[in-house]
């Protein structure tokens, strides 16, 4: 046997915070150094942080990388640690993972596949490396290589697959299994999607067996930069078995997992593959040599262990609880804002908004205790005092309810059980003066009475932007942040006022559509995630049927009503948008999938989401950032491009209205 200890981090960086990524990393290589661990990898771009998107091309970024890395490599003596940081070669910029030993800057490993679908637009800024291909940069006075290299330590091979490249077809770890490497360390960025770590840990089991290795994950922790979360998961495999995995959605700033794997058990278990064929040539252009010998344990690895609720039922649930919370956290401390104002309409997605509040308060305290999560936000002074998780969500959460003529008792009554329900100052407003005020004005101003006959929209759309000032002024007078309440099936058909209920800092539930937040709702009424529990007081919002509330009560408006239900709303914006469909194909596909309604009410359906789709880009661009929460979303600025003028499909919705009028759908 040739036991070795092998560690992975997840950390929570910031772009361009040089200070405070270069502590936690100190702090994670401290924290390994106390566990016995020999070999550590760090996350993907660490350094400078991930997401630095056009600062990358800044001129003072490489300099001070390099400024970084040499302060880090001072704390790695004794061990081998590989951190993250963009190198230039030769005007090519590079995402590169250095290997540090024992405190010596050895090499770079370049990226060979950049990450471009999605949110990622790695191509922007870096240039892929060529496979096979070795260069030197200087680092201090001497030339250190880079490329596609690997390490030897004290005759352990470390090889690297960086993020992007363990997701593709040809994934550079079937070379390093070639030239023998132990190995293989994965340093990544990789966002947080609903079930994505399922995908994550069958290329990391798969890594490990089929190029019998040991495969280390290490993953970003938090909402680095605004709009992505990253949920952590380091893991560890070594021939095809987990033998650690690390938690998820942590509230800290970093957290080591590691594990000791038998070297020499890998090599056997490759020798015995017999589609291993090893390169039997050695490249001296491609093997670094580090003088560090790693000192063998005496201990055996251990099976890893999920949380219960990684295994619930409801784990979409689950990650949407804890995947918002911790978005919400970091945006909290790192905007350094004072807490969260929420305009409380009675409700599900304000509701929803509140409710995650207390779920972050919750969550973060169970993790850091309640001293240590006011420590760590650092700047709140309301929070200062509080004494228990309710006094906490109190001091940082507000929530205002916004009257006119048209409000019911029923939202207000809602409004106000949420509210005590998640423990937040509740305040309410009677706006419907300033409503009155508007349409008096204008109607003096036109020359003519303002009528709900002829006037519907524009008496709407006025409802609710009177409702904005107030709330902003709320949050300037508290030094906090305005939540949006808006979610993604109002947004992919413009049904949101702008500068009404679209204002605010940021939109939480920007990538999660309607139909899925009733039921996420009904599930936190009744259970709520595991290690907080359940709000009862949604049953009042539960109970009622989503509506904007802007017309006459004799109106009965709905959400549904106005626009379709939800649940088709939601498969529509998908053939449309993700898969792309045109308008004839959809309608196909909807009808099939809902067989109880009429075809002549799914056509219309159809048609109408087309024609807003294309008439609202306009909104979609304006709307505040959201948390991507899946790989589908309609944020125009990191994922869903679309014209903001457009032909707006009117001969494919002309050809196909033609077709159904024609008894032929």
């Amino acid at each position: 046997m040739k036991l070795v200890h092998v560690g992975a981090a997840i950390l929570n960086t910031t772009p361009l915070d040089w200070r405070g990524n270069s502590a936690v990393i100190c702090r994670a290589i401290a924290e390994a150094k106390s566990r016995g661990v020999s070999i550590l990898c760090l996350p993907e771009m660490c350094i400078c942080g991930y997401g630095c998107e056009d600062a990358f091309h800044s001129r003072g970024m490489q300099q001070m990388s390099l400024s970084v890395l040499d302060e880090v490599a001072t704390a790695t003596k004794g061990m081998v640690v590989s951190v993250g940081l963009p190198v230039l070669y030769r005007n090519g910029l590079f995402n590169t993972a250095c290997l540090i030993c024992d405190g010596r800057v050895e090499g770079f490993v370049a990226k060979r596949f950049l990450s471009g679908d999605g949110i990622h637009y790695e191509p922007r800024w870096f240039k892929p490396w060529p496979a096979g291909e070795v260069a030197h940069v200087p680092v201090g006075a001497r030339q250190v290589p880079i490329g596609d290299v690997f390490f030897d330590c004290g005759g352990v091979r470390i090889g690297f697959e960086i993020c992007e490249d363990a997701w593709v077809g040809a994934r550079p770890a079937g070379d390093l299994s070639r030239k023998a490497v132990d190995i293989i360390l994965n340093p990544s960025a990789s966002h947080f999607a609903f079930s994505k770590i399922d995908v994550r840990e069958r290329l990391v089991l798969e890594g490990s067996r089929a190029f019998g290795v040991t495969y280390v994950y290490a993953n970003l922790v938090g909402n680095e930069a605004g709009r992505a979360i990253y949920d952590g998961g380091a893991m560890i495999a070594t021939n095809g078995k987990l033998v650690a995995s690390g938690p998820r959605f942590s509230f800290e700033d970093c957290v080591v997992t590691s594990a000791v794997v038998d070297v020499e058990a890998t090599r056997l278990g490759q020798s015995r593959l017999s589609s291993f064929v090893p390169d039997v040539e050695e490249d001296p252009r491609d093997c670094v040599t580090c003088a560090l010998d790693l000192p063998e344990v005496g201990a055996a690895p251990s099976l890893a262990a999920r949380p219960a609720w990684e295994d619930s039922s409801a784990r979409k649930e689950e990650e949407m609880a804890r995947a918002e919370a911790l978005a919400l956290f970091d945006y909290l401390r790192k905007s350094k804002a004072q807490g969260f104002v929420v305009s409380l309409s009675g409700g599900a997605d304000s509701a929803s908004v509140a409710c995650l509040v207390k779920i972050m308060v919750e969550l973060g305290v169970a993790t850091l205790g309640l001293d240590g999560f006011v420590t760590k936000l650092n700047h709140p002074k309301r929070a200062q005092g509080a004494t228990d998780t309710n006094s906490l969500v109190r001091a940082l959460l507000t929530c205002v309810y916004q009257a006119t003529e048209h409000s019911s008792e029923t939202t207000r009554e809602a409004a106000k059980k949420v509210a005590e329900g998640v423990g937040a100052d509740f305040l309410v407003f009677n706006v419907d003066p300033f409503f009155k005020q508007y349409v008096a004005m204008v109607s003096d101003g036109i020359g003519r009475s303002i009528e709900w006959d002829r006037d519907d929209l524009a008496l709407q759309n006025i409802q609710a932007r009177v409702r904005a000032p107030g709330a902003w002024m709320l949050a300037n007078l508290r030094g906090a942040l305005l939540l949006c309440t808006s979610n993604r099936s109002e947004a992919a058909v413009g049904y949101a006022t702008m500068d009404g209920d679209t204002c605010g800092g940021i939109s939480p539930l920007g990538g999660i559509d309607k139909a899925f937040l009733r039921r996420w709702l009904v599930w936190l009424e009744t259970r709520g995630p595991n290690g907080v529990g359940p709000i009862p007081s949604l049953s009042y919002v539960n109970a009622q049927q989503p509506t904007a509330e802007l017309k006459p009560a004799a109106e009965k408006q709905t959400d549904e009503r106005d626009l379709m239900p939800y649940e088709v709303l939601d498969v529509i914006e998908r053939l449309a948008i993700r898969d792309k469909l045109g308008p004839a194909d959809i309608l196909a596909k909807v009808r099939i999938e809902f067989p109880d309604y009429q075809a002549v009410d799914i056509h219309g359906w159809v048609e109408r989401f087309f024609r807003l789709w294309c008439r609202n880009q306009w909104k979609r661009e304006r709307y505040a950032p959201s948390f991507h929460l899946d790989d589908e979303n309609l944020d125009p600025k990191t994922w869903c491009r679309f014209p903001i003028l457009s032909g707006g499909y009117e001969r494919e919705l002309a050809e196909l209205r033609a077709k159904v009028t024609g008894g032929k759908s």
